[in-house]
């Protein structure tokens, strides 16, 4: 079972969780705030679809497939926010 590293809010040490407990947090979260910051249309009643609570920044450690698909995955979540600098 592939366990990771995980420090709780105001924690002072790490401990050991299953990938998939952290998989799910993560999910849960990115879930919560898109649900809370949710853009469905504008003051005049245009469709917007997006949040602008998240965002990402992408490094030069991801090649093009994978942000393609960090592309492709973000948008379907409706994150407009999206940007690859291949510097960092």
């Amino acid at each position: 079972m592939d366990r990771v590293l995980y420090r709780r809010p105001y924690g002072t040490k790490w401990e050991t969780i299953p990938l998939e407990q952290a998989m799910d947090m993560v999910a849960q979260r990115v879930k919560r705030t898109r649900d809370r910051s949710w853009e469905e249309k504008d003051d005049h009643g245009n469709p917007l679809r997006r949040t602008m609570a998240i965002a990402h920044l992408g490094g030069a450690t991801l090649d093009n497939e994978e942000n393609y698909l960090i592309k492709k995955l973000f948008t379907a979540l409706g994150i407009v926010q999206i940007e690859n600098q291949a510097r960092i």
